[in-house]
């Protein structure tokens, strides 16, 4: 495994994310964070909390489980695991901003984009990845990617986060 990114890295991606996601919050409809299970919940919650001292205000932040919307949910067994959606408010002429630590072929989004228009209907629609990988099957893109990091099909991006795994830190493998 090739470590691309460490923690101090991370910190500064989130850093400039947040700027670039501020100077969009600040004009416009409500915005409202959510982040896509598992990595992009942890995500998001980072992120509000920097764009609270950018914009003097916190964002609602939503965690949003995509397992039923997938388009394999046949192919992964005969039971998924569905940790649940938290959303705790409306999304009606919002601003919606998913969050996600790896966009790779585009069907996650894709599911999750169907999600989210199940629950009301955005004024706008926004995505900020922590890595863009390239490789798409969808025709899906990033309004804000940490990285950009065009790798070939098997090789993969791993997004290490403290919440979730102990170290921060991106790796490819």
């Amino acid at each position: 495994m090739l470590l691309l990114v460490d923690a101090a890295g991370l910190g500064k991606i989130l850093d400039d994310l947040a700027d670039r996601l501020a100077a969009e919050a600040s004009a416009g409809p409500p915005t409202v964070l959510v982040g896509i299970r598992t990595r992009g919940v942890p995500l998001a919650q980072r992120l509000a909390t920097r764009l609270e001292t950018r914009l003097g205000r916190r964002l609602p932040v939503g965690q949003l489980d995509i397992t039923l919307y997938r388009d394999d949910l046949t192919r992964r067994g005969p039971w998924p695991l569905v940790r649940g959606t938290d959303i705790r408010f409306a999304v009606d002429q919002t601003r919606v901003v998913l969050i996600d630590d790896v966009l790779y072929t585009g069907r996650t989004v894709h599911a999750a984009m169907v999600a989210v228009l199940e629950l009301g209907r955005p004024t706008l629609l926004r995505l900020a990845v922590l890595v863009d990988r390239g490789g798409r099957e969808f025709p899906i893109q990033a309004d804000w990617a940490g990285m950009r990091r065009e790798l070939p099909p098997g090789q993969r991006v791993a997004v290490r986060l403290t919440e979730i795994d102990g170290v921060d830190e991106i790796l490819s493998q």
